[in-house]
C-alpha cells in the first residue's frame, strides 16, 4: 500500500472512530486518547491530521450537516407526490436514529454550543422551502392535509420526529424502557406522524 493510500485510510478511520464514539455511543466529550484507542492509533495521529480535537469534533458535524443537507434536497427537488417524498425523510431519518442514537443530540448540541445553525447557500435552501410549500398548499387544497400555515405543519412535522430521538436518554429513563422497547416505539413512528397528517 503507497503512503498516500495509507495515510488515506488511517484518516477515514479516525473519522468513522469519532463519529462512532459521538453518535452511535454518546461520548461527547471522548478525549483524543480515547479516539486513538479506539481506532487503534498513537495519539500524535489525530494532531498530524486533524491539528486538534474540536477540528475533528468540527469535522464529523460538518460531515453530518452535509449529508442532511444533500438527502433534504434530494428528497425536496424530486418530482415525488409530498406523501412519498415524507416517507422518505422519515425512513431516511429513523434509519440514521437507529445506527447513531445519539446523532441528533450530538448535532444540536454543537449547533447550541457553536451556532453551526447558520448555513451557507441560504438562497437555494429558502428556494428549497419555498418549492415545498407550494406543494404542501397544493396538497392542503385538495383535502388531504389539514389547512394550516406552512411553517406550522413543518414545526408539528419535525418535532413529532425528531423530539422523539433527541430526548431519547431522558425519554427512555423516565418511561423506564429498556432499548429494545425504545426501538420498536421508533419504528411505529412513520405509520403514526402520516396518520396525524393525511386524512386518509
Amino acid at each position: 500500500m503507497s503512503t498516500q493510500k495509507k495515510e488515506d485510510v488511517t484518516y477515514e478511520l479516525i473519522i468513522n472512530t469519532a463519529k462512532n464514539l459521538f453518535f452511535k455511543e454518546g461520548k461527547f466529550n471522548a478525549t483524543t486518547q480515547e479516539i486513538a484507542d479506539a481506532a487503534g492509533v498513537n495519539r500524535t495521529l489525530i494532531n498530524y491530521y486533524f491539528r486538534s480535537r474540536n477540528a475533528l469534533f468540527d469535522l464529523v458535524f460538518e460531515e453530518g450537516k452535509k449529508e442532511d443537507e444533500r438527502r433534504q434536497k434530494m428528497i425536496v427537488m424530486s418530482d415525488l407526490p409530498i406523501r412519498e417524498k415524507l416517507e422518505l425523510f422519515i425512513d431516511y431519518f429513523l434509519a440514521q436514529a437507529k445506527t447513531y442514537p445519539y446523532r441528533e443530540v450530538y448535532m444540536l448540541t454543537q449547533m447550541i454550543k457553536d451556532e453551526f445553525c447558520v448555513y451557507d447557500k441560504k438562497e437555494h435552501i429558502k428556494y428549497m422551502t419555498e418549492k415545498f410549500y407550494v406543494e404542501l398548499e397544493e396538497e392542503m387544497e385538495k383535502g388531504t392535509i389539514q389547512k394550516i400555515p406552512p411553517i406550522q405543519f413543518m414545526l408539528n412535522f419535525i418535532s413529532m420526529l425528531i423530539f422523539p430521538v433527541a430526548m431519547r436518554p431522558f425519554l427512555q429513563n423516565n418511561f423506564e424502557l429498556d432499548g429494545v422497547e425504545y426501538d420498536k416505539i421508533l419504528s411505529e413512528r412513520k405509520e403514526i406522524i402520516l396518520k396525524t397528517i393525511f386524512k386518509n
